[in-house]
């Protein structure tokens, strides 16, 4: 892959974590940094995944393709209730709402910890990648996330461009990834099939 855009990391690291939803929004990303010369550790942490069968799953995928590249890969916990109470009162929130942002935020927290406690000076997301999300939601995630913590900065880049997008829509059909319809949690479950009795 030829990037468009420039490889810029922050403070010149050369080993960021990455912390990652699925394997899709992971693809480019990983390929990219890899071909760059930045070394990325991915850092499995979405205890919003509903149900455990779908996290599984997910994570399975996730760990394919890292083996692939020769990479590490940290599963973080998975606790789903924890994540629940996290968003207490938000649930009826719709898509890109607080919710999400509550969402983002309790799992960077959780990465932002990991990489002040391993070593890692950089955090980003695959989030970032998706055009489901909210960018700024993303980034506001990040940096609360960071400023919480000593010594690690957020990468604030946007992975949908320079040719990434594209090229993340070839790794799926090239990789034949499990490429899941939602979000994860069970409210944007129920939303996905309320949208689909409506077609």
């Amino acid at each position: 892959m030829k990037p468009f855009l420039p490889l810029d990391v922050p403070m010149g690291a050369t080993r960021v974590l990455l912390h990652a939803c699925c394997a899709p929004c992971s693809s480019a990303i990983v390929e990219y940094l890899v071909q760059q010369g930045v070394t990325p550790v991915i850092f499995y942490s979405n205890a919003n995944i509903y149900p455990s069968e779908e996290y599984g799953h997910r994570l399975s995928e996730c760990v394919r393709y890292a083996r692939k590249w020769g990479i590490e890969i940290v599963d973080d916990v998975y606790d789903h209730d924890a994540w629940r109470g996290a968003v207490r009162g938000l649930e009826a929130e719709p898509e890109r709402g607080a919710r999400c942002l509550r969402c983002f935020t309790y799992r960077l927290e959780r990465a932002a910890r990991y990489a002040a406690g391993h070593g890692f000076p950089v955090l980003t997301t695959t989030l970032a990648s998706s055009r489901w999300k909210d960018l700024d939601q993303v980034n506001a995630a990040g940096r609360a996330a960071c400023a919480a913590v000593e010594g690690v900065l957020w990468w604030d880049r946007n992975w949908r461009k320079g040719g990434l997008q594209e090229r993340r829509n070839a790794i799926i059909r090239e990789e034949n990834f499990y490429n899941q319809r939602y979000c994860g949690c069970e409210f944007s479950m129920a939303r996905l099939a309320l949208s689909e009795e409506k077609v």
